[in-house]
């Protein structure tokens, strides 16, 4: 009896300490899940400014798709130019390989545009690259950041260059695996010479028949995505894609569907908005105008926590490229991703006798 009387306090102890060291020391399954920082309002503002001078500018001045820009035959027919968009959050290790690829033609068919995040250290490459940084503001995987700074991209490259008809998105790990003729050709269609109004179609991936789908849609919660964005709208596809000008204003111009895609996530495991946001607006509004598919080639075998295979040296060869620009569409893939930095010195001694050899 007198040890039950002793034990009886000790225990009442340690059931009122309990709550206060789980406090302290929280077990990882009663941890809270990761939490989604909403875009800043000073950021959004400055976007916003941004957005509205890009598609004023474009308003004022004659539009590298109107008829006032094809008179062909004639001194006053321009030569028009892809922006090319680079969206990193690392040094951009692969510009030696670009500046090859860009070497290959006259300067006046591109033009370049680089948001890198002003949370890590990019430094300048550069050549054709040198003073291409544009005003950046901070990205995260899974975020709404990342249409942010794609629409920051594409913004930039209206203002800065009328001739811009074409703005092609691609990444760090992302490397070119045709020459510049062949891509330019290949975005163009090869039609503008024989074309009084040329039909240029944004080279975008859209699918609806992924099985990630229902889960994504709910990422933000039951039913939020409504009434803006009905689940039979909701579309998914590659990041990576080449807007046409009349598609890069309405991305710019467009504020319903954002104010739901900009929307921090509860479930971010399921949470991919730069694969949404893009599909999904034009596949509502202009689906006749995309080709429904991308080409930036991606190996998804053996995807660790959403990301892709990444190649490695001992796997770069002829071979490789070659099997990366088949595909299904009736032309080949132009770009290929991701590859480690140090594919860099491999993919150079491939760049003449390879890469840039159609």
């Amino acid at each position: 009896m007198i040890k039950y009387y002793l034990f009886l306090p000790i225990t009442l102890l340690l059931i009122l300490t309990l709550p206060l060291l789980l406090s302290l020391f929280p077990p990882h399954f009663l941890s809270p899940p990761p939490q989604q920082l909403p875009i800043p309002s000073t950021t959004e503002l400055s976007d916003l400014s941004l957005f509205s001078r890009a598609t004023s500018s474009a308003t004022s001045s004659p539009s590298s798709t109107s008829s006032s820009f094809f008179r062909l035959g004639t001194h006053h027919n321009p030569t028009l130019k892809i922006a090319f968009l680079f969206l990193t959050n690392t040094p951009l290790h692969f510009s030696p390989l670009w500046t090859r690829f860009f070497n290959t033609t006259s300067s006046d068919r591109f033009t370049i545009y680089i948001h890198a995040d002003p949370d890590t250290l990019v430094p300048d490459p550069g050549g054709f690259f040198a003073n291409r940084f544009i005003k950046s503001f901070h990205t995260e995987r899974s975020s709404a950041t990342l249409i942010s700074a794609s629409r920051r991209l594409i913004a930039e490259a209206i203002l800065d260059d009328p001739l811009n008809t074409f703005f092609a998105l691609v990444s760090q790990s992302c490397v070119p695996i045709h020459s510049f003729d062949y891509v330019y050709d290949t975005v163009f269609n090869k039609t503008v010479a024989n074309s009084k109004k040329p039909r240029f179609k944004s080279i975008i991936e859209i699918l609806s028949n992924e099985i990630t789908l229902p889960s994504r849609y709910v990422s933000r919660g039951e039913n939020v995505m409504m009434p803006e964005v009905p689940y039979d709208k909701f579309r998914v596809g590659s990041q990576f894609f080449i807007l046409n000008k009349k598609h890069a204003l309405m991305v710019l111009k467009e504020r319903k569907l954002w104010r739901k895609f900009k929307l921090p996530c509860l479930k971010i495991q399921s949470c991919y908005p730069e694969e949404h946001y893009f599909p999904t607006f034009l596949g509502m509004e202009d689906p006749g105008g995309c080709t429904g598919y991308t080409l930036t080639r991606v190996n998804w075998t053996g995807s660790v926590d959403g990301h892709p295979h990444l190649y490695n040296p001992p796997e770069v060869s002829a071979e490789l490229i070659y099997k990366l620009r088949e595909s299904n569409f009736s032309n080949d893939y132009l770009f290929a991703r991701k590859f480690s930095p140090d594919c860099l010195e491999p993919l150079l001694d491939l760049a003449d006798s390879v890469l840039f050899k159609d």
